[in-house]
């Protein structure tokens, strides 16, 4: 049974061909060195560097970030985007309420205000004008982050290159939901679940 699941595992490494992050250049820089609100905890120093280690590789990523509420896991989040950015690349998160979403928009666009990044806001409660606007945005590659609800699983919802998901409170979504965003893009994008459920 476990050389079975071994072997089901190289062959799901070796056919999910993902998007390689190559650099870390001016995005993450510039907010690492001027813009970091605090110094990360050698925890974050850590789960950074093996998050940029699996961004560099072919192979998609899937990883599990979990930790206390308030332990900077946005913050992780978030330098995980930069890199992305800096390869040309869009991200998204997904949570499972508005309030949430919300938070989360407020929060990182604050943080990225001085960078030329743009985040985007998509909830159920949007207004039909501005989610066109969303929408084309999205498929030019405006957008460079993208927050939202179950709304980002609308099939009318399309990416330009998506190459990085992160969903939170990741046990509040069911497998067939979270895999509709794996379905967005040619390849499947990085994942990066986080929760502070242990």
């Amino acid at each position: 049974l476990q050389f079975h699941l071994l072997k089901n595992r190289a062959k799901k490494i070796k056919n999910n061909t993902g998007y390689t992050f190559k650099k870390v250049d001016i995005h993450f820089n510039t907010f690492y060195h001027d813009h970091l609100p605090f110094e990360l905890t050698n925890g974050q120093k850590k789960v950074l560097k093996e998050i940029r280690r699996d961004l560099g590789k072919k192979q998609q990523m899937n990883r599990l970030l979990q930790g206390d509420v308030g332990s900077g896991k946005t913050l992780v989040a978030l330098l995980s985007m930069l890199i992305a950015a800096d390869n040309g690349f869009q991200s998204c998160i997904m949570v499972p309420t508005e309030i949430l979403a919300n938070q989360h928009f407020d929060t990182i666009s604050k943080l990225v205000a001085k960078l030329d990044i743009n985040v985007d806001l998509l909830t159920g409660s949007i207004k039909a004008s501005k989610r066109k606007e969303i929408h084309s945005k999205l498929i030019n590659g405006e957008t460079n982050i993208l927050i939202g609800t179950h709304a980002l699983l609308e099939d009318v919802v399309r990416f330009k290159n998506l190459a990085l998901v992160i969903i939170d409170e990741q046990h509040r979504f069911g497998v067939a939901q979270r895999s509709k965003l794996w379905r967005k893009n040619e390849y499947p994008p990085h994942v990066l679940v986080m929760t502070a459920t242990p």
